[in-house]
C-alpha cells in the first residue's frame, strides 16, 4: 500500500493517505477538516509553491483574473471540473492579478491558462476557456 502526500486545502498541512483510501473523504490530521472540498483552492504565492511541490497527486491550476470575461465563462465549468478529477488531482485558482510575480514567474500570458503540475515540475499547458468535459479530457490526455 502506497502512501501519498496531500496537502490540506485549508491549513496546507501535509498528510500522508494510503493510496487505496483515497477516495473515502479523508480529514487532515491537524485541522480534521477535508482534504478534498469539490472547489478549487484559492491560493496565494507561498500557498501555491506547497501545493505544487508537495502533493503527490497532479496539481491542476487555473491562472485567471477578476477582469477576464472567458475567465469569469469558464469559472463554473472548471468548479464542475473539479467535483470529477478530485480525489485524484488537486484543483487550484490563482488570481494573476492578485500574484502578478506568480504569473512573471511561470510566464503566463494570456488568461485563462490551465497547467497540470506533478512533482513541482510543469507538465502541460493550455490557453483559452473550456467547458467542463474539455477540461477534464485534457487533464487526463497529458496524465496516461
Amino acid at each position: 500500500m502506497e502512501n501519498l502526500h496531500i496537502v490540506c486545502p485549508h491549513c496546507d498541512a501535509v498528510n500522508r493517505v494510503p493510496s487505496v483510501r483515497l477516495e473515502e473523504e479523508a480529514t487532515c490530521g491537524k485541522c480534521l477538516r477535508p482534504l478534498f472540498t469539490g472547489h478549487p483552492v484559492d491560493l496565494a504565492t507561498e500557498r501555491f509553491l506547497k501545493h505544487v511541490e508537495r502533493n503527490d497527486i497532479p496539481v491542476l491550476v487555473d491562472f485567471w483574473a477578476p477582469w477576464c470575461g472567458p475567465c469569469r465563462t469558464m469559472a463554473p465549468f472548471y468548479e464542475q471540473a473539479t467535483q470529477h478529477l478530485e480525489p485524484y488531482f488537486r484543483v487550484v485558482k490563482v488570481n494573476t492579478e492578485a500574484e502578478q510575480q506568480l504569473a512573471a514567474r511561470y510566464a503566463i500570458r494570456s488568461i485563462p491558462t490551465l497547467a497540470v503540475f506533478k512533482g513541482g515540475r510543469e507538465l502541460a499547458r493550455q490557453a483559452g476557456a473550456m467547458d467542463s468535459k474539455s477540461i477534464i479530457a485534457w487533464v487526463q490526455q497529458h496524465l496516461r
